[in-house]
């Protein structure tokens, strides 16, 4: 293993443990963790912060089920590779620390972001059996990370600071865009996007944006300024499900929705079906709609007779592929897309950062990051709460949008 330039890499590190299933007192924190070795083709990471997302308390409670009745984290290739004790966090961002075996020690000191995908195999247009950091391997929540070099993606760019990078992270964004791709999501199409303050749902505006395609957001009203600010055309109130496609389609001018970004589930799954196939002699593609998530329930009552006679078409999405991660790292280099970080914790307070999350109100817009508590007074600090632990010398730091 090489030396970083400036300091000799720890034979131990800190690093918050998932030791089972269960709440967040599962979740360990050890400062005598064996600091990961890159084998040949990896870089050792010095994690400067990694964001949180919603599949880091869903694996935590065992909420990925495939089977009814089930209680488990996903296995898509057969067998569970969730094992105890595993250190989650996807979305990482840091300072390549040391190089493996066939790595150009250039890299050395390198800032990058992880592509957080386990790829089964070399393929750059498929992923059928989706794992990732943080889940199948070792992640974030940690001061060190061994992953593959070609993964971890170089992104000079001063403008952006390395918790607003970790907030770029591709578990949201890849998710949303291949949730768009799968979909066929095109310019001058309007898209429909559920759970649209949260790390999915901003990725989904700004990438609609991007491709020229026109969001609506599914949100509370109190957040409409900062979507519509981020990009939404019209924010939608929930609210009564009775109604709903009445404001969908007051919203549009009585247009109809060309394809929806579900991120709910639940009886909202039918609701947004409704909501499309609403006036089908206005329509010019077919209904689509992607589902990347199941937060409003796991079980939707769905009349299949209206899906193969309304021919809407309904792709599941989860996580993507070598091409799509290399098309958002060059946005986010280009600056094409912009970073939604609503606030930092510190590793050690991951726990608070659990709740919080859970329990995010109507303030929360986009992400919160986790950053080593060794790392904390030059990334995480600045973007701290005010209210929490960690801001005892900090000011309240706004979500940036």
């Amino acid at each position: 293993m090489a030396n970083p330039p400036d300091a000799t890499v720890p034979a131990t590190m800190s690093a918050m443990l998932l030791t089972g299933h269960g709440d967040v007192d599962k979740l360990v924190y050890r400062d005598d963790v064996p600091t990961p070795q890159p084998g040949p083709g990896e870089v050792l990471v010095r994690v400067t912060a990694t964001a949180k997302n919603n599949t880091d308390r869903k694996a935590r409670e065992g909420l990925y089920p495939v089977k009814k009745g089930e209680v488990t984290s996903f296995a898509m290739g057969g067998e569970p590779t969730l094992t105890f004790p595993r250190i989650q966090g996807a979305d990482i961002a840091g300072r390549v620390a040391a190089v493996g075996e066939g790595v150009d020690p250039a890299r050395l000191g390198e800032r990058g972001l992880l592509d957080f995908n386990l790829y089964p195999d070399a393929r750059r247009d498929i992923n059928l059996t989706p794992d990732y950091y943080g889940h199948g391997a070792d992640g974030g929540f940690a001061e060190y990370v061994a992953v593959p070099s070609d993964q971890f993606h170089h992104v000079p760019n001063p403008e952006l600071s390395d918790a607003e990078l970790a907030a770029l992270g591709m578990c949201s964004y890849q998710t949303a865009y291949h949730m768009m791709t799968s979909a066929r999501v095109s310019a001058g199409e309007r898209v429909l996007v559920s759970g649209a303050s949260g790390g999915v749902g901003t990725a989904l505006i700004q990438l609609c944006r991007i491709v020229g395609a026109i969001p609506y957001a599914v949100s509370q009203p109190e957040k409409a300024a900062a979507l519509k600010a981020l990009g939404a055309e019209a924010v939608i109130d929930r609210g009564d499900l009775d109604g709903f496609a009445e404001r969908v389609l007051a919203a549009t001018g009585g247009a109809p929705i060309d394809a929806v970004m579900d991120l709910v589930g639940g009886e909202m799954t039918d609701c947004f079906i409704d909501t499309m196939i609403q006036d089908m002699k206005a329509r010019t593609t077919y209904p689509r709609l992607s589902i990347a998530g199941a937060s409003g329930g796991n079980i939707s009552e769905i009349l299949w007779t209206r899906i193969y006679l309304y021919q809407v078409q309904i792709f599941g999405v989860s996580h993507g592929t070598r091409e799509e991660a290399e098309q958002l790292i060059a946005w986010i280099r280009s600056g094409e897309l912009r970073p939604v970080l609503h606030a930092a914790f510190r590793l050690s307070e991951l726990h608070t950062a659990e709740r919080y999350f859970v329990s995010r109100g109507s303030n929360f817009l986009g992400k919160i990051v986790i950053v080593p508590d060794s790392q904390w007074n030059e990334h995480g600090a600045p973007f701290a709460l005010a209210s929490s632990p960690s801001s005892q010398s900090s000011a309240n730091q706004e979500p940036r949008p």
